[in-house]
């Protein structure tokens, strides 16, 4: 008995040599263990991804075919520092913009909340 919830496996990243958790219903992958999520309005990304077409897999959540160069996408990430300074919410940003995956998580989770709201 694993302790994962129904649907739920651990698998070994072949790239960072550590376990990750891989739902076969879904086909989400995450690095915490599932059941510990945080509630659908809190921002779990400590960071703000935004890929070049040199990264080391230029396709994300947002785009599937990123062809930004590096100096774009540092521009970018100006843009985000200058809307953060004026006090834009970090959270926002991070949950909207970034490239990483668990911005994507975080997103569908403030839609399904939004979505059960409604119903």
């Amino acid at each position: 008995m694993s302790g994962l919830p129904e649907g739920w496996i651990v698998k070994m990243s072949q790239s960072h040599g550590k376990e990750y958790y891989y739902n076969t219903t879904t086909q989400e992958s995450q690095w915490e263990r599932p059941g510990c999520a945080a509630p659908p309005d809190t921002v779990r990304a400590s960071h703000l991804l935004v890929k070049h077409k040199d990264s080391r897999r230029p396709s994300s959540w947002r785009e599937e075919r990123i062809t930004r160069s590096k100096e774009e996408a540092l521009e970018i990430l100006n843009g985000y520092l200058s809307q953060i300074k004026s006090g834009t919410p970090f959270a926002d940003l991070a949950s909207q913009f970034s490239d990483c995956s668990s911005a994507k998580q975080w997103y569908q989770r403030r839609v399904r909340a939004t979505l059960n709201k409604l119903i």
